[in-house]
């Protein structure tokens, strides 16, 4: 099995289509079955089960998933030792992070930095999956999540305190929420995740059970535009909650600190042009305070 061959096979292990693979790997679908069908004949053995459902491994692509894997594993490692020692202030740096990090923190230091650097090209990925940094899917991660990954070099970028807000306009209306009464007469903004978690939601600490929802968002920004929008209330770091230009409800409680942590891979961190990447997403974190 060459490494050509593994990496449709691990594509269709993955999407379990034809499509899906053919998506994935960015080629037209006729390719990677006919791939397959070279990869199967050369190994003498049927590796997937054509099902209505998708492709399903038989038991001899269990043992070539596995093979494929380690292969996966060593090309990944070898383009992180080279990429690490590339002294070039040009080429590719792929960052992941939020949408909200992106439009508000990412982009503006990325303008700044390609100032000084126009030979860097960022390819920016903003969503709210995490990427695979030991598989070289992105270069530098920009997450609230800590990972526990020994081969990844982790920085504390930010810590902020949340607060409750609402538009002035909203408190205007509804007014300010009784503490203790649950959020009883009150609308709320949630992150659906947190709902999805099973933990008992709660917002600057007071339980919802008397409020009603008026939206879930599935990224912090979208929270941040529909408490902007009058929606109602939100729970929002408090730096990002002061610009967006709410109101702060219930000042004197303490919330949960919020941290913001920068990621790469061990073996890339002093690659030039990774470096000076990492270095504007810091400076730019570290002129906000919270």
């Amino acid at each position: 099995m060459n490494w050509d061959d593994a990496r449709i096979f691990l594509a269709l292990c993955r999407e379990q289509t034809l499509r899906g693979a053919a998506r994935a790997l960015v080629v037209d679908q006729a390719t990677v079955g006919r791939r397959l069908a070279s990869l199967e004949q050369s190994l003498g053995a049927t590796l997937f089960l054509r099902t209505s459902a998708g492709y399903a491994l038989t038991a001899a692509g269990e043992v070539a998933m596995a093979a494929a894997l380690d292969m996966e594993a060593s090309a990944a490692d070898l383009q992180r030792r080279i990429l690490g020692m590339d002294d070039r202030l040009a080429g590719v740096v792929r960052v992941t992070t939020t949408e909200s990090f992106a439009a508000d923190f990412i982009i503006p230091a990325m303008a700044r930095m390609r100032l000084e650097h126009p030979n860097i090209e960022v390819q920016l990925q903003a969503s709210t999956q995490m990427l695979n940094l030991t598989k070289r899917e992105a270069d530098i991660a920009v997450r609230n999540q800590k990972p526990d990954n020994p081969d990844l070099v982790v920085r504390r970028v930010a810590r902020w305190s949340a607060g409750l807000f609402a538009t002035a306009g909203y408190l205007q209306a509804r007014g300010t929420p009784e503490p203790g009464a649950a959020f009883a007469g009150h609308d709320l903004v949630l992150y659906q995740p947190y709902l999805d978690s099973g933990k008992d939601v709660t917002l600057a600490s007071e339980p919802i059970s008397h409020g009603r929802i008026a939206i879930t968002c599935t990224s912090g920004l979208m929270v941040r535009h529909a408490v902007a929008s009058g929606l109602g209330l939100g729970e929002i770091p408090l730096p990002l909650g002061a610009r967006d230009g709410l109101v702060r409800v219930w000042e004197e409680r303490e919330i949960r600190p919020y941290d913001v942590w920068l990621v790469t891979h061990r073996d890339v961190r002093h690659t030039a042009r990774v470096r000076v990447v990492i270095d504007a997403i810091a400076e730019a974190f570290a002129t906000v305070t919270a």
